[in-house]
């Protein structure tokens, strides 16, 4: 089988992986023993694209942040650390493209991380996943 190949077909499997969170409103649990093939089909992916969109609804501005911050950490990003901490649910999208992050109080019912994965060609990965666990990348 060819290196080629060989990658389509991981490529392939990253997105079967991934696929399991497209479409659904609140992240779903994953036991430790799938955390850490999840997140490598995250990044094999990821390191597919030219820069990735973080779309993060949590329950609370800290946990929020936390995924804000791991998430950019493992996709080579530097979180911004200035962001206000607000009461309630909060929504926060991180463009990794220019580093521009807004956080605000979310009425939605939604809970996770999306994941927008951005290419500058129309061949390149542009696709979406999740919701993905809040906690995927939090060492623990």
């Amino acid at each position: 089988m060819s290196r080629q190949n060989q990658t389509q077909i991981n490529i392939q499997e990253a997105k079967k992986i991934l696929n399991k969170f497209n479409c659904v409103d609140i992240a779903p649990r994953v036991r430790a023993s799938e955390r850490e093939l999840i997140c490598q089909a995250l990044l094999a992916i990821a390191n597919l694209a030219d820069y990735q969109i973080l779309g993060i609804c949590a329950d609370t501005a800290e946990e929020g942040l936390l995924a804000m911050k791991t998430y950019s950490l493992a996709l080579g990003y530097e979180p911004p650390s200035n962001l206000p901490i607000i009461d309630g649910p909060v929504y926060i999208k991180l463009n990794g493209k220019n580093g521009i992050c807004h956080l605000d109080s979310y009425s939605g019912h939604h809970r996770g991380v999306l994941v927008s994965c951005q290419s500058y060609s129309h061949s390149g990965i542009n696709e979406m996943f999740g919701h993905l666990p809040l906690d995927l990348f939090v060492q623990g």
